[in-house]
C-alpha cells in the first residue's frame, strides 16, 4: 500500500513539474514574440530581424538540425550577442546560450537557418540555462 502511495505521489510530482516546465516555456515564447514585435523589421543580427532569428533553426555544418532559437539575447550594449537555443531532441527540454559570433545564415527557399561550426556534442556541453519559474 505504501509503495502504491509513493508511486502516486511521484507521478503527481512529475506531472506538476511538467506543467511548470510548460508554463515557463509558454512565458518564454510570449516574451520572445513580444520583443520581436517591438523590435520590428529592423535587422537585429546577421542581417535578420528578431522575428526572423526566432523562426530560424540552428544547424551544423552538415545541415543537420541542432536546435531551435527560443530567444534573442542582447548584451549590455543592446546588441544581440547570443541566442537561447532549445537543443534538438532533448528530453526534458534543455536550453543553452549560443554565441552569435561565428554563426552564418543559410537560405533554403523561404526558410533561413543559422549555421554553426559547433558539433552536436559541443552544443550539448554548453552550460544549461534554466528557465525562470512562471
Amino acid at each position: 500500500m505504501r509503495a502504491l502511495f509513493l508511486l502516486g505521489c511521484s507521478a503527481a510530482l512529475l506531472s506538476a513539474c511538467s506543467d511548470n516546465d510548460d508554463a515557463a516555456e509558454d512565458k518564454l515564447e510570449k516574451a520572445a514574440e513580444t520583443s520581436a514585435t517591438v523590435a520590428g523589421p529592423v535587422p537585429a543580427a546577421l542581417g535578420l530581424s528578431e522575428a526572423q532569428l526566432l523562426d530560424a533553426d540552428l544547424v551544423g555544418a552538415d545541415g543537420k538540425e541542432l536546435g531551435d532559437v527560443a530567444q534573442v539575447v542582447r548584451g549590455a550594449d543592446d546588441k544581440v550577442d547570443r541566442l537561447l537555443v532549445e537543443i534538438e531532441d532533448s528530453n526534458p527540454d534543455r536550453y543553452v546560450h549560443v554565441p552569435i559570433l561565428g554563426l552564418k545564415t543559410m537560405v533554403k527557399g523561404d526558410d533561413t537557418d543559422l549555421v554553426t561550426t559547433m558539433t552536436k556534442s559541443e552544443i550539448a556541453a554548453l552550460p544549461e540555462v534554466k528557465l525562470p519559474a512562471p
